[in-house]
């Protein structure tokens, strides 16, 4: 009993108090505005207490995560990934409801669990991790912008998301794949060189695509639609329409909580998807500009404290991962935020801590779990600064030279 008590000590005390502090504030306004917009319909006034149970969850995930070592993940790559495709599998087994515009399968209804699970959302915590530790064996071996290196990473990012869209058709998890690989590649210091020769295949492939694809493609109407607004407002760009009504009607300071018109009306058509995809213009309505300045300031301190962690980090490795999160926030951010302000098509992406999700919620607040294991491996200011030690990969004490 006294080494669990202990290691429940050191977990408290080891833990990123900061991190977890702005973690639980975006949590709990989270909780306030999922309590504003499911009120609406009866079937959704469970969500948020479902919602709470998976807030502390997190929570305790956050102070078991800060004690584990990740490393052990990295080193067991050859089962953390048949495990991770097994899980994806289980989109098969236990199947929700698919989206009845775009087919996306991406979520599992375990008979039994109160909310639906998405394993992708959940297997990026393994990506991020995997690639970080790939990419430092590709620097140990040699150069990682050669030729074969650059292959060998393309596959890393080409390989599962391929996987994902032929067995879920989930745009939005590929989407957030991609950002955290180009933003660890981009800090790991793959020449530039190859990001633009990237660039231009991607563009080239996407005209292509493009004049391919039908008209009649959901994906494609919905980039026409954020291009011209007028393309078709009742049809694929209603949700964003009645999102931008929203926003605009909540002015400087908002209606007013649980007073917003279109988020307390009973039709489901007023505002759709309020409680996930689009409850900042929820926040909008009814807290205003003011409301979504501390939303989004909140949110960018949980980044800037993720980044922080990652230039404080003891290696390359730890420092991978702590970018790999950072991006992972942020493209959620930018991407949700774009959504409702009908600047960005929707891809079906939440906003962090914020929005209604189970999965979702345990999965940031475990990667915030890792942050803080990070940190509390980090080297401080006097000892990083001094230059007659060196350090291996592991953050350990290589050599220390001697006057």
């Amino acid at each position: 009993m006294s080494a669990i008590r202990d290691l429940i000590v050191d977990a408290l005390k080891g833990a990123d108090h900061i991190l977890l502090s702005l973690c639980v504030l975006a949590s709990s306004f989270g909780l306030v505005l999922i309590y504003s917009a499911s009120r609406y319909r009866e079937g959704f006034h469970s969500l948020p207490m479902k919602q709470a149970m998976c807030v502390g969850i997190g929570i305790v995930l956050y102070f078991v995560m800060s004690q584990l070592n990740i490393r052990v993940l990295m080193e067991r790559w050859y089962i953390v990934i048949p495990l991770c495709v097994a899980f994806q599998l289980l989109v098969l087994v236990f199947p929700a409801a698919a989206n009845a515009t775009s087919g996306n399968r991406a979520w599992v209804d375990i008979p039994g669990i109160p909310f639906t699970i998405q394993p992708a959302e959940i297997n990026k915590l393994f990506f991020t991790i995997l690639l970080a530790g790939f990419v430092v064996y590709l620097q140990k071996r040699g150069d990682p912008s050669s030729i074969s290196s650059v292959v060998l990473l393309a596959l890393a990012l080409g390989i599962p998301v391929g996987f994902m869209v032929v067995v879920t058709g989930d745009v939005g998890s590929c989407l957030i794949y991609v950002v955290i690989w180009l933003a660890m590649l981009w800090c790991a210091g793959i020449k530039k060189r190859w990001f633009v020769l990237g660039a231009a295949c991607v563009g080239a492939a996407g005209l292509v695509l493009w004049n391919i694809l039908p008209d009649t493609n959901y994906m494609k109407r919905r980039i026409l639609v954020v291009m011209d607004h007028s393309y078709d407002p009742q049809g694929v760009g209603f949700h964003q329409r009645r999102s931008l009504i929203a926003i605009r009607s909540g002015g400087l300071t908002g209606q007013g909580y649980l007073q917003g018109t279109i988020t307390q009306s009973s039709s489901s058509n007023s505002l759709p998807e309020r409680t996930t995809d689009f409850i900042f213009s929820s926040c909008a309505e009814e807290w205003g500009l003011v409301g979504c300045t501390v939303v989004l300031l909140v949110l960018m301190a949980i980044v800037l404290r993720c980044l922080y962690i990652a230039l404080t980090a003891s290696d390359s490795f730890y420092a991978l991962i702590a970018v790999g999160y950072s991006a992972m926030l942020l493209a959620q951010i930018i991407i949700n935020v774009g959504v409702c302000l009908y600047v960005v098509p929707t891809i079906g992406l939440t906003l962090p801590f914020i929005s209604y999700g189970g999965s979702s919620i345990i999965t940031n607040f475990i990667a915030m779990g890792i942050l803080s294991g990070i940190k509390s491996r980090s080297l401080p200011n006097w000892l990083r600064d001094r230059s007659d030690i060196k350090w291996n990969t592991n953050g350990e004490q290589h050599r220390q030279i001697m006057e």
